[in-house]
């Protein structure tokens, strides 16, 4: 069984969307649009480890921290209880992020691989959203891309084999969720976090989302 500790070496202590994108749209922003989206959504004079315009938690703002001997770089690993994405670098040491996953029994631990990336992605929900939360019928034709989009401004898509499960690391347009429950089965980041992130994932990169029961809080 993978736990936390089987991963990630931390002495931090802790406090206490299957979504889909349509892969053709009709509509896509363009390089100007999505740089003036990205200022849009990056702090003035940003800088990972101090800027917090959204009120999070410190320990929810990027950190390097040592990673465990013996993980691949490249990949990423999702703990459900501390909220935290690591992303394993090379030398032994992986970037963490704060998020918020899933509400409910929504959120679906598993190894996944990324297939697909995407800068300001369209999205849509799927039915089983839509059943779950009528307000989003309004959406059933896709929503098009920008800072309120419900992918914010970059997804990373979780494929299991060849098949899209609608699972993604994203952008969120609601910063102040991190940390939190919140979506209806994605992993959520800031968005000027996860733009940070983007470009270091390669295609093909492994995603593990541990469960609650597999993820262990550190004791300090």
């Amino acid at each position: 069984m993978l736990t936390r500790r089987h991963f990630i070496q931390t002495t931090t202590a802790l406090f206490s969307a299957s979504i889909s994108s349509p892969l053709l749209a009709s509509t896509w922003p363009t390089e100007a649009q999505k740089m003036a989206w990205d200022a849009r959504v990056t702090p003035p004079g940003y800088d990972p480890a101090t800027s917090n315009p959204w009120g999070l938690h410190h320990r929810f703002l990027p950190q390097r921290v040592v990673a465990k001997a013996g993980l691949v770089p490249g990949d990423i690993h999702v703990d459900a209880v501390a909220r935290y994405l690591y992303h394993i670098e090379e030398g032994g040491t992986a970037m963490r992020y704060g998020v918020a996953i899933a509400r409910g029994n929504l959120y679906e631990p598993g190894t996944y691989t990324i297939r697909r990336k995407v800068e300001w992605p369209h999205w849509t929900p799927t039915q089983n959203m839509i059943q779950r939360d009528p307000e989003y019928a309004q959406y059933a034709d896709g929503m098009e891309p920008g800072p309120t989009n419900a992918l914010g401004s970059r997804a990373l898509y979780l494929y299991v084999g060849n098949r899209d499960t609608y699972l993604r690391i994203h952008g969120t347009p609601y910063p102040r969720s991190i940390g939190g429950r919140a979506s209806s089965g994605c992993v959520r980041m800031v968005m000027a976090h996860i733009n940070d992130l983007y470009p270091r994932v390669e295609m093909g990169s492994t995603a593990v989302l541990y469960s609650a029961e597999d993820s262990v809080t550190p004791h300090s």
